[in-house]
């Protein structure tokens, strides 16, 4: 059985980002918007102050900050990222994030194989 995305795989569509991303009071929200062939898009709300430990993945990552502030540390360095801003991340970088503020981020991932995806995460990001 497939996970339900927000977006169809096989026909054209919107999203309105804003309002589709969903904040908890405590938490971190993903939701996937699309899943299709080698592609994973995943749209992220964190609650300020919210984190994920470092993790890597095998996939490549573009991560689209669309509010709030965040701070990242990619292979041991640290950078804060704001509202309109793009991180790249290469498969295998070891990556934490942790919310300055409310924050949402839209997660792009792309894998450079055909080796089966991983496991859905409760991150969405491994």
């Amino acid at each position: 059985m497939s996970t339900p995305t927000l977006l169809e795989a096989a026909a054209a569509g919107a999203l309105p980002l804003a309002a589709a991303t969903q904040f908890s009071d405590s938490g971190i929200v993903s939701r996937t918007v699309l899943s299709a062939g080698r592609t994973r898009v995943v749209l992220f709300g964190f609650a300020a102050g919210q984190e994920l430990t470092e993790h890597a993945t095998p996939a490549r990552a573009l991560v689209q900050i669309l509010s709030g502030r965040s701070e990242w540390t990619l292979g041991g360095e640290r950078r804060t990222l704001g509202a309109g801003e793009l991180l790249h991340m290469p498969p295998g970088l070891p990556h934490s994030v942790r919310a300055l503020e409310a924050f949402s981020m839209l997660l792009t991932l792309v894998r450079e194989s055909d080796a089966p995806a991983p496991a859905a995460a409760s991150d969405g990001m491994e």
